[in-house]
């Protein structure tokens, strides 16, 4: 995720595979119809900033007084946001960014304030929420959500999707997958979820294959054919990218978003891309979460309106180079899929 925040293979739950022809569905659909919203509500949003303009109000920015741990805030008061209150939150990242600061801007002419608090670790994230540190966090997908709520025991929930990044398999030494040399090692995340997504995303560019029936958190011991003799070696997916270039390594898996863009590496120097929009690729939407009990919060109303606002989704694009799209997908289909997942994951445990 994170923000963390999608493969394309035939497993049942969560393989990769390509979409099929013809009208779009699921994911793909609901880009499409995002990005009409999107366009409707820019016009929208235009003629709102000029009549304020005119008027001479503009937008008022009055003064948050809350804090994490009791759930979103808010501050009587008047201005922006529905009934005339503030509303502040805390919400955990994995790093900063131009989707951030967009958010905050935008979040904030609705009344609510938005303070990010961003860590290095993946597991931070949800363990400042669950201690009450956070009222919210927004860096992962569905799969590794499911996996963390069951390691750990606890009822996190999503509460509006955000975006899918696009993954890939890429190479600092060679460029096309048929260059692949025997025994060659190939770096995938070393957490369950995203290392699964990696071992569906080797199996659909043809160079591994799984068992029938691994579910969807498979490891690599589901490899039944790899007749290359592949080496896998698991890193922590958010360093993946800072060792691309180790001669030591062949070849890497990862999402295209993760690159820091020093190393100018995109979606086009790829050996292979997943399809991020296939309907497959639902267990790996990114959602904002928070806990259970807090999950009806108006702020989040609020929050979801700034992450449809076209000025979000422009600097998402700016920075991720068109590799992370926004998508919307219902809290209870990511609810639905979140279950399915953790039921999955129960049974590998048991």
């Amino acid at each position: 995720m994170s923000d963390h925040d999608a493969p394309q293979s035939t497993p049942a739950a969560d393989p990769p595979a390509g979409a099929p022809a013809g009208a779009p569905a699921g994911l793909r659909a609901s880009l499409d119809d995002s990005r009409r919203k999107r366009r409707r509500g820019l016009l929208t949003g235009l003629g709102v900033v000029v009549a304020a303009a005119l008027v001479g109000g503009g937008f008022w920015a009055g003064s948050a007084t809350a804090g994490a741990g009791d759930g979103a805030q808010a501050a009587t008061g008047g201005g922006a946001g529905g009934g005339g209150d503030r509303i502040s939150v805390k919400i955990a990242g994995s790093g900063e960014s131009d989707l951030q600061d967009a958010v905050k801007t935008v979040a904030a002419e609705d009344g609510l304030d938005v303070t990010w608090v961003n860590f290095d670790d993946w597991t931070l994230p949800n363990s400042a929420l669950v201690a009450g540190e956070v009222d919210a966090n927004a860096f992962q997908h569905t799969a590794f959500l499911s996996a963390y709520n069951v390691a750990n025991d606890t009822d996190l929930t999503p509460v509006f999707s955000t975006t899918i990044t696009q993954w890939g398999v890429f190479s600092a030494t060679i460029d096309d997958l048929d260059d692949l040399g025997r025994g060659a090692r190939i770096a995938i995340p070393d957490d369950a979820s995203n290392g699964a997504r990696a071992l569906f995303i080797l199996q659909a560019a043809g160079l591994i294959e799984l068992g029938p029936d691994v579910g969807v958190y498979p490891t690599v011991d589901d490899v039944v054919s790899n007749d290359l003799g592949l080496e896998f070696v698991p890193i922590g997916a958010t360093t993946i990218p800072t060792q691309f270039d180790d001669p030591s390594l062949d070849a890497v898996v990862v999402g295209t978003s993760y690159f820091d863009p020093s190393q100018q590496i995109d979606a086009e120097d790829a050996l292979y891309l997943d399809d991020s929009l296939s309907d497959e690729s639902r267990p790996y939407v990114n959602a904002v979460v928070t806990r259970a009990d807090d999950a009806d919060d108006e702020a989040w109303t609020r929050l979801a309106d700034a992450y449809a606002d076209p000025r979000v989704a422009a600097a998402l694009e700016k920075e991720s180079f068109g590799n992370t799209v926004l998508v919307d997908v219902s809290a209870a289909d990511l609810r639905s899929t979140l279950a399915d997942l953790e039921t999955a994951a129960r049974e590998l445990t048991s």
